[in-house]
């Protein structure tokens, strides 16, 4: 009986590179389609954040008129305050300039 030596053929050979090439190619989409996902939900994210800063500002000019809302600006961006009201600053929070020069006020 003869014997049939088993070798490689140049045929089996270019098979199994093309399959070798195709999951290259599969790993590399399914990284990519990761990577596309995760920048996806940050721009989601970050268009809902964009989303709620566009209601909160619609929310502050339709109330823009009343004196409620010149107060608020008055105090929050002027520092100013009302008779008799003292000011008590935190010093543990971030330094704003305005706040350094100025001291509280007791009259």
């Amino acid at each position: 009986m003869k014997r049939k030596k088993r070798r490689l053929k140049l045929g089996h050979i270019f098979f199994y590179l093309i399959l070798l090439y195709i999951g290259i190619i599969l790993w590399n989409q399914k990284k990519l389609a990761k990577e596309l996902t995760i920048k996806r939900d940050k721009v989601f994210s970050e268009t809902e954040a964009l989303k709620a800063d566009i209601d909160k500002l619609e929310e502050e000019i339709q109330i823009s008129d009343s004196l409620k809302f010149v107060e608020k600006i008055a105090r929050e961006e002027l520092g100013m305050v009302k008779p008799r009201e003292i000011i008590y600053i935190d010093k543990n929070k971030k330094k704003n300039p305005f706040f350094t020069l100025r001291k509280s006020r007791t009259n």
